[in-house]
């Protein structure tokens, strides 16, 4: 039988066993659903009830713009080394040790394309934590220190064809012209997508298409 979006809710909610807190990766090239998957499951779990499941995404990470214009890192915004990755692990192990009160965690603002700190709090009776983000199956440097905090990562798939044009669209929305919008995802985030697309093999799961929501439609 082919992989539904409601098996996904069937083993997310399995992964908090005996009341402990549980954290669930999703990694996958950008542009390929993560944001989407993430948000729509910790909805469906938690339904009209208390936070028992929080999104804290991987972006609330990226080094902001001034920081990268030191670094000379500017102009490819998004790779690997414009977060702060050793931040993010070290988060991921408080949300894991210090369930019994809340953790604040950044978020990222997308119109101005800049994190945001303690925007996100993951209250203490949240019993799963969903994060998501390109490079959660690196195996360099500090993202290595990122898999071992959770309990498993699955990893979104869908066709280049569909995955370059939602991150055009993406691009265009938040203030990109359309040839601007196309030669980022050509350049920085096809490179970006080639490193993640080798990781595939490490996750738990492989989510295909056919099992993600659809994105929600952009405005305009």
């Amino acid at each position: 039988m082919p992989l539904t979006f409601d098996d996904l809710l069937v083993r997310a909610r399995a992964l908090s066993r005996d009341g402990r807190r549980a954290l669930l990766g999703i990694a996958g090239s950008p542009g390929a659903g993560k944001t989407t998957l993430a948000e729509r499951l910790v909805r469906s779990l938690n339904g009209d009830g208390p936070p028992w499941a929080v999104h804290v995404p991987m972006d609330g990470f990226h080094l902001a713009d001034a920081e990268l214009d030191r670094l000379g890192r500017r102009d490819r915004k998004g790779a690997p080394d414009t977060f702060d990755a050793a931040g993010y692990a070290a988060l991921l192990r408080r949300l894991r040790e210090e369930s019994h009160e809340v953790v604040y965690a950044p978020g990222f603002e997308r119109v101005l394309e800049q994190p945001l700190a303690g925007l996100l709090p993951v209250p203490p009776q949240a019993r799963l934590v969903v994060t998501e983000g390109n490079y959660l199956l690196l195996t360099d440097g500090p993202w290595a220190r990122v898999r071992p905090c959770l309990d498993e990562v699955w990893f979104c798939e869908i066709s280049e064809e569909e995955r370059i044009r939602r991150l055009v669209a993406r691009h265009e929305e938040f203030g990109k012209e359309h040839t601007a919008a196309v030669a980022w995802v050509r350049g920085t985030d096809q490179r970006n997508a080639d490193l993640v697309a080798v990781t595939r093999e490490r996750a738990d799961l492989v989510v295909p298409a056919t099992a993600l929501p659809a994105p929600p439609p952009r405005e305009g």
